[in-house]
């Protein structure tokens, strides 16, 4: 894994978030845990293509807007 595009994604991923108004609490749901959306947020964990997904759709945007950060 690396740590250095980690954190550079979940910075991205933090500042969409908060861009669309949503909290972390706003992800948990049966497709991703609030949990595991804190740790890809935080940079703890890697994340699957499924979650990725999930969370392009709780934010109303495409899977490759998530990556948009370079």
């Amino acid at each position: 894994m690396d740590k250095e595009y980690l954190q550079k994604f979940a910075k991205h991923l933090k500042y969409l978030r908060l861009q669309k108004g949503l909290k972390q609490d706003d992800f948990d749901c049966e497709r991703i845990s609030r949990q595991m959306f804190g740790h890809v947020e935080n940079a703890r964990n890697d994340v699957t293509l499924s979650k990725l997904k999930a969370i392009a759709d709780i934010m109303g945007i495409k899977v490759k807007d998530l990556f948009d950060f370079e």
